[in-house]
């Protein structure tokens, strides 16, 4: 499936929008990790804890947008749009996008 923040696909025609898709990841944090990540946040550098629970979260929305889309007759979804927040010490991502099927 392809799966892109561009309107379109070069070389590929929409041919049939199926609907607005979305996918949603939320983790919660780990107390160890807020404060070795607040102890690397003090000294400098990057937290590593952090940008795996990130990643872990960004590739499960990813993946449940694509699902969704594939349940839709999809087999592209264009205009992704990445948001993130954090609630109440958790981490939320959430994908969403136009499911397609390209001709």
């Amino acid at each position: 499936m392809i799966v892109t923040t561009t309107p379109s696909v070069e070389g590929y025609q929409i041919a049939d929008y199926k609907g607005i898709v979305v996918g949603e990841a939320i983790l919660g944090a780990n107390v160890f990790r807020d404060i070795f990540a607040g102890i690397t946040d003090i000294i400098g550098g990057r937290s590593g804890a952090y940008e795996a629970s990130l990643g872990e979260a960004r590739e499960t929305a990813l993946r449940e947008l694509e699902e969704r889309a594939k349940a839709k007759g999809a087999n592209a979804v264009v205009g992704v749009d990445l948001d993130y927040e954090v609630i109440n010490n958790m981490l939320m991502v959430s994908a969403s996008g136009t499911a397609v099927v390209l001709g």
